[in-house]
């Protein structure tokens, strides 16, 4: 797996930080497509951020065998324990956007005494119909000429599979009923839930449904004018509400 690390310097450097930010991409993501978010974050917080590619991702290598409809929970079991366990990571704080948020609350419930605060950014909760409407969107626009050449930039001969993993995995039968219910009562860190105002993969039900489900403290925010990626539509925003958050959650 390729991962990539930006560590704080100078005068804004919090050196009491020992808990880097990982940060977990969407179902179509990369290291590259956080574009300047990492380092913005970095800065803003004094804090290490990681961000990787999952395995058939990315710079990564291509995902071999079958791939499962329990991927979520599979990439909190399997693929980040040997992430943390490379780079020497103790504890950490979790952020993850779209599905990387729901797979980021899947690291704070696995690992209760390492993951120190958790973000979600449009993170969905369960299957809504919301979701799959805006995934069959998705899916119809790809199929024009073009278009996937787009996820090649970032994904290079892996981008077709990037595409029907998500698509296909979600539009299964075999998906409809999956959710984070059984796992968020065993989250306790502090977590800080984003959503955008018009979300067009999930509506405000996926923040509520976490926060309410979440046996520790949590703060909503649900951002005005957004939709599914408030990290590149609101940016500055976005940097300060985490680093805010973190000043209060770990001081």
């Amino acid at each position: 797996m390729f991962a990539r690390i930006w560590h704080p310097s100078g005068e804004g450097m919090d050196r009491g930080a020992e808990s880097p930010i990982v940060l977990f991409h969407d179902s179509l993501g990369s290291v590259a497509l956080w574009r300047r978010f990492p380092e913005r974050l970095c800065t803003a917080t004094g804090r290490t951020v990681i961000a990787y590619d999952r395995l058939g991702f990315g710079n990564s290598d291509p995902f071999q065998g079958e791939w499962s409809s329990r991927f979520i929970h599979e990439e909190a079991r399997t693929f980040f324990p040997v992430l943390r366990e490379q780079l020497g990571i103790e504890t950490f704080i979790a952020m993850g956007h779209s599905v990387g948020g729901a797979m980021a609350a899947l690291c704070a419930a696995a690992l209760p005494s390492a993951c120190r605060a958790l973000i979600t950014e449009s993170a969905q909760a369960f299957v809504e119909d919301r979701t799959l409407q805006g995934i069959r969107e998705a899916k119809s626009a790809f199929h024009q000429d073009g278009q996937l050449n787009r996820l090649a930039k970032y994904h290079g001969d892996k981008a077709r599979w990037v595409l029907e993993a998500w698509t296909e995995t979600w539009l299964s039968p075999e998906f409809l009923s999956w959710n984070l219910d059984a796992d968020l009562s065993t989250i306790v860190c502090p977590a800080l839930i984003l959503h955008g105002e018009h979300d067009e993969y999930g509506s405000e039900r996926h923040p509520m449904r976490l926060a309410q489900a979440m046996a520790g403290e949590t703060q909503v925010v649900l951002l005005p004018g957004c939709r599914h990626v408030p990290h590149r539509e609101a940016e500055d925003t976005v940097v300060e509400l985490v680093s805010s958050f973190l000043r209060r959650a770990l001081r």
